[in-house]
Order: structure tokens, then C-alpha cells, then sequence
């Protein structure tokens, strides 16, 4: 099975590399820290990557798209059809996605992975495992057998890159009404309550939170999750695009390719792949912080520090395709700034400093 073989492949960072990628920041010509999370960025590539001073070659966008059931609760005040409208404005180059994809010079892929009708668009990968999920407020959003189809359309769609030649992985969503799955998969997994993890999504009022809120408490009495288990959670309360991502993060870390979270949606995916490898959390990087309520509660279950601040909330990777700016910025500084005995510049004597 292609979902356990990957699992299989996942290690661990690279701790030689790190130390080496540490000691040759230290050497350069700065106070020791003082470029900060470029640094910390810097050194962890090199034990994602198991090379002191890596290079990312392509830099890849996977937008996965997936339609819910549960936008029959009335959790979401844009229309499904949405979904498929915005993929293929995706590749048109006028969605944020697009735009944001372009401006980083990465390739774009976009797959439909479970969206409820056909995407118009020869552009778009035809993954679709089912289209769009069940209800989750009356009962499962898919079977155990399909979470696991749609993990390997991840896992499959992120392999096909890498042998491409992608070095730089980051994930972006689309699916109208999947704030709600991920605000359950976070209840779930964090051990919150709804009210503490339903955030508004795409500009709901207050009437349609109190819904959400509702409508998350019930798919949890519903579905039992178990917490332990995150192909469970998945299949019982997640989404399609959720699970394809959720391959993505898992494909990237068996391959020791760093992969970029975005915001909500794809950190929702982020905590279904920690639950199936740990190990797995170690090769994501998070990207910014979202203003979707529970975004910064996902990121400290994970571990993880963002890079960016930046007030978003749109999705689709616009967060991640942002950070590859900063991605290339850390690896410049490896690259290219000189040390102390090149540059001719007095050494900074830490122990020194720490005296003055």
C-alpha cells in the first residue's frame, strides 16, 4: 500500500547537517542569531534535506479542491459551485493563488480531488475519489477505504513533482464549507470545544457562527472520532482536499523535501499527517499566521513558529507562496554572505560581547 510505504520512508532531520549549517551561519559576518528566523529556516533545511548548505530547486504550489456535505447545514454563505469556479480561476492567473504563484516563480498544480460536479478545466488534475463528502452532521464524511485513496492522490501527486524536479513543496486548498471539517478535526485532535475552534470562514455573520458552532458539536456526537486514530478522524469528520494534502506532507517528508503549511484548511492537514507519522511534523514549515479562529491552537499542537504575520485568511497557499520569498532569502544568506576571515572583517567574539 502506497500510504504505508511512504509512512515507511519518513526519518528523521538531519542533525550532522544542522550543526554544520549552524557553524557556517556563525562564521558569517553578523552578530551570532542576529538575521533570526532566516537563520533558524536556514538550518532547518539542511536537516530536512541532509546538506549543510541546500539549495531548493523548483519551487511547487498543490492546490487540492473538495466540495462537503455539510454545506447543506448552512455553514457557508458562498455556494458550492464556488469551488469549481475559483480552480480554474486559479490557473487563469487572476486568483490570489495565481498571482501569488506567479510573483514566486513556482509551478502551480491544481487537483480535484473530490470537488461535486466536473471542473472545466483541461488544467486541473482529474483526481476526484468521490464528489464531495457525506454530511458530516449526520454521519461520515467518507469511508476509511476512500480518506486512504485520497491520502495517496497526495502522495502520488507530490511524488510526480519531486521526480520533476521540485525541491520547495507548499499546499493551498479550496472547498467551500472547509473551515468546518478542520475546525472538527482541531476539536478532535486538540481536545477543544466547538466554540473554541469555529472561526467565520468566508465572512459569515453571527447567526450563521452560532450554526457552525452547532453543526461542528453535532458531527463530533455523531461520528465518535477516535482521537488516536488519524485516519479516523479523517474519514468520520475531514475532507477530501484535506486528506490529498495530508499525502502531500507525508510524500514530502518521506522524500526529505520541505513543504510550506498555509493557513487553517492546510493545517488541518498538518495535524492528520503528524497523527499518522510524529516524525512527519519535523519537514513542515508553517508559513504564516491565519486569522481564522484556532489557526494559532493547530500551530502550537504541532510545534510550529510561523514566519510570517500578516493579518490573511484567504487560503489556497497564498501565506506559503508568500514565504518562499523568505525561504530563498535564508538560503542567499548561506550562499552568499561572506565570513569574517573572507570579508576581512575582526572576528565577533561571543564570549567577549557577553562581557561588554
Amino acid at each position: 500500500m502506497l500510504l504505508q510505504e511512504t509512512i515507511g520512508k519518513i526519518g528523521a532531520l538531519d542533525r550532522g547537517a544542522m550543526e554544520e549549517a549552524q557553524k557556517h551561519l556563525d562564521s558569517l559576518i553578523k552578530p551570532p542569531g542576529s538575521l533570526g528566523i532566516l537563520e533558524e529556516i536556514a538550518v532547518r533545511l539542511a536537516g530536512i534535506t541532509g546538506v549543510p548548505r541546500p539549495a531548493i530547486g523548483d519551487k511547487v504550489i498543490i492546490v487540492m479542491g473538495g466540495d462537503h456535505g455539510v454545506v447543506e447545514e448552512g455553514v457557508s454563505i458562498a455556494p458550492r459551485e464556488v469551488t469549481a469556479q475559483m480552480m480554474q480561476a486559479m490557473l487563469r492567473g487572476v486568483a490570489g493563488i495565481g498571482v501569488l504563484a506567479k510573483h514566486a516563480g513556482a509551478r502551480l498544480i491544481v487537483v480535484d480531488v473530490g470537488v461535486a460536479g466536473p471542473v472545466d478545466d483541461p488544467g486541473v488534475q482529474n483526481r476526484k475519489i468521490r464528489s464531495g463528502t457525506g454530511n458530516i452532521a449526520a454521519g461520515p464524511a467518507m469511508s476509511r477505504e476512500e480518506a486512504v485513496k485520497a491520502l495517496e492522490v497526495g502522495i502520488d501527486v507530490a511524488n510526480q513533482e519531486i521526480d520533476r524536479g521540485a525541491g520547495l513543496l507548499a499546499i493551498g486548498d479550496m472547498g467551500i464549507g472547509n473551515t468546518t471539517p478542520s475546525s472538527a478535526i482541531l476539536a478532535v485532535l486538540g481536545g477543544y470545544k466547538a466554540i473554541e475552534v469555529a472561526g467565520r470562514g468566508t465572512l459569515i455573520n453571527n447567526e450563521i457562527m452560532e450554526r457552525k458552532v452547532r453543526i461542528i458539536e453535532r458531527a463530533l456526537a455523531v461520528n465518535q472520532p477516535d482521537p488516536d486514530d488519524g485516519l479516523d478522524v479523517l474519514a468520520r469528520v475531514g475532507g477530501l482536499e484535506i486528506a490529498g494534502l495530508a499525502g502531500v506532507i507525508l510524500a514530502a517528508a518521506a522524500r526529505r523535501v520541505p513543504v510550506l503549511i498555509d493557513g487553517f484548511i492546510t493545517t488541518a492537514s498538518a495535524l492528520i499527517a503528524s497523527k499518522l507519522h510524529p516524525g512527519a511534523r519535523q519537514f513542515m514549515i508553517a508559513s504564516h499566521l491565519s486569522q481564522e479562529q484556532g489557526h494559532q491552537l493547530m500551530l502550537e499542537l504541532l510545534g510550529l513558529t510561523p514566519v510570517i504575520h500578516l493579518k490573511m485568511r484567504l487560503g489556497e497557499g497564498t501565506g506559503a507562496a508568500l514565504a518562499m520569498h523568505l525561504i530563498e532569502a535564508s538560503l542567499k544568506i548561506m550562499h552568499e554572505m561572506a565570513s569574517f576571515q573572507d570579508a576581512g572583517v575582526s572576528d565577533l567574539d561571543e564570549q567577549k560581547i557577553m562581557k561588554i
